[in-house]
């Protein structure tokens, strides 16, 4: 059974070695897939993606990457480099890996939105986004403890076209379809927090809760994949800062679990 780990485009390059040491040794004994975001080293590729002009927002208040063609190759470039960062890591500890687009039959999606504000008016733009409808984990063929999966989480659209997804909602349909146990949401913030407090545990109903009363920005996103990974059938989700084997033992992070 796979444990899948999203590594946020923004802390990745912050891991200290002891967090890859234990992410290894883990590996030694539970396959991985790792997720990674893909934010940071983007805006570091090129200045236009620091821009406000570079996020879109649909007439529902959603944001979403302006996803062209070119930021589809601009995404593969940074996600090479990534992948070699982190196999030389995992390989220098005895973990094999494997580098995998989700486009390449993994992740399937939806026709995205085709309305967005620009410039305070509404208009059509061809958006290379879309919402996931699902995942075939049978390019996942080599699941097996001392190797990891690196998954970049594009998709395959109804027509061909390979779009830009939500790493986190990718991360948790993924894990959802190949029978995870946990999926571990890795994060430059040490815990979910409410009312300024630390959260150590909490229901999926009540994290849904304040997703839409209290959640904002990038942790609203990661309690909806949170969510929708116990709907899939993943038992827990663990989100925090910390290594991988403090926070699925709970010693810190925040657990979401189904009841």
């Amino acid at each position: 059974m796979p444990t899948v780990v999203k590594l946020g485009g923004s802390c990745l390059d912050g891991l200290a070695d002891a967090w890859w040491d234990d992410l290894a040794a883990y590996g030694r004994t539970h396959p991985l897939i790792l997720v990674h975001g893909w934010s940071k080293p983007l805006r570091e590729l090129n200045p236009r993606y620091t821009e406000p002009s570079a996020i879109l927002r649909d007439r529902y208040g959603n944001q979403s990457r302006w996803t062209t063609p070119e930021v589809i190759a601009d995404i593969k470039t940074v996600s090479a480099a990534m992948a070699e960062e982190v196999f030389a890591r995992l390989s220098a500890r005895g973990i094999t890996g494997e580098r995998l687009l989700g486009s390449e039959g993994l992740v399937k999606a939806g026709a995205g939105e085709r309305w967005w504000w620009r410039d305070k008016q509404l208009v059509e733009l061809d958006n290379l986004v879309g919402p996931i409808t699902g995942v075939d984990p049978a390019p996942l063929k080599n699941l097996q403890a001392g190797h990891a999966y690196l998954v970049t989480p594009l998709a395959r659209n109804e027509a061909g076209q390979e779009i830009n997804t939500d790493a986190d909602r990718a991360a948790a349909a993924i894990a959802g379809a190949a029978g995870a146990a946990d999926l571990v949401l890795v994060t430059d913030v040490a815990h979910l927090l409410i009312d300024g407090e630390p959260v150590k545990r909490i229901s999926a109903a009540d994290a849904a809760a304040f997703r839409d009363k209290g959640a904002t920005g990038g942790m609203r996103k990661k309690l909806r994949a949170a969510g929708e990974a116990l709907e899939a059938g993943v038992e827990r989700v663990v989100i925090g800062s910390a290594s991988v084997s403090d926070l699925l033992q709970a010693r810190t992070g925040t657990v979401i679990t189904r009841t």
